[in-house]
């Protein structure tokens, strides 16, 4: 399938590793431009190398408020596409464990700045009538994980923030969608899969195989595999589709509804 992208522009969050950079790599692959913003430097040099004329970056903290201003000057006067919205999360934390300055850490890090870099690309995009504003969270947001109650409660927020916009500015083209991934096989699953080992007798293997076990498919997804349906909803192909929060964890969520 044609995904029609070739040469359109997408910001893409946390490009140098994970969901970010498989899905801007998809982009990539698809003819696309990207502007890829992450912390690591050499990761990011490494990806404008593979595709030249097609990367810009920026080596900052997206969490930073400096981070926006820098991102608007990188756009400057070109038409963008769609924007990737996406980052790490908080630490992996019971209820009881958390302290209140993490939950001020938490609301930075995983909803305030979310939520203040898509009010001030709206305007980018109602310039052409036209956008794809795609959100990576959690399939905590449908069913919350164990010990990870920071992520629960805050991604829950952006998943908030997402249906309520999407009804805003449908009638201009621009859609919101949010993606729900499960357990994937890239650097984020760590964290989990350490606080598991934490608080039970097994060890890091014997957690990892478990958690697989507990997949409906048997196995953890791969970041290739998570990057294909979002080039599609970032594509004009996705015109219909907006407001919906998606799954992709392997038949993990349980509801009629996952």
């Amino acid at each position: 399938m044609d995904l029609n992208i070739n040469n359109h522009l997408f910001l893409v969050c946390g490009a140098s590793s994970g969901f970010g950079k498989a899905i801007a790599t998809q982009l990539l692959d698809e003819g696309a431009r990207v502007i890829a913003i992450a912390r690591r430097k050499e990761k990011l040099q490494a990806l404008a190398d593979a595709y030249p004329r097609q990367v810009q970056t920026i080596c900052q903290d997206i969490t930073q408020p400096s981070a926006i201003q820098n991102i608007l000057a990188s756009i400057g006067s070109q038409q963008l596409h769609g924007v990737l919205i996406n980052a790490g999360g908080p630490p992996a934390l019971s209820a009881l464990e958390t302290t209140m300055k993490q939950w001020d850490e938490a609301y930075q890090l995983v909803l305030r700045w979310k939520v203040e870099l898509t009010k001030k690309l709206i305007p980018v995009f109602h310039e052409y009538d036209y956008g794809r504003i795609l959100f990576i969270e959690s399939q905590s947001v449908k069913q919350p994980i164990p010990n990870l109650v920071l992520s629960n409660a805050f991604r829950a927020g952006v998943v908030g923030f997402a249906k309520t916009l999407s009804q805003e500015i449908a009638a201009r083209g621009i859609t919101v969608n949010v993606l729900a991934p499960g357990s994937h096989a890239t650097p984020a699953i760590e964290r989990v899969i350490n606080k598991k080992s934490e608080t039970s007798a097994q060890n890091y293997e014997e957690v990892k195989k478990q958690m697989e076990r507990n997949i409906p498919v048997g196995r953890m997804g791969t970041g290739e595999e998570i990057a294909s349906l979002a080039t599609w909803i970032l594509s004009p192909q996705a015109a219909f589709v907006t407001g919906q929060t998606i799954s992709h964890d392997g038949g993990n969520i349980r509801g009629l509804f996952g």
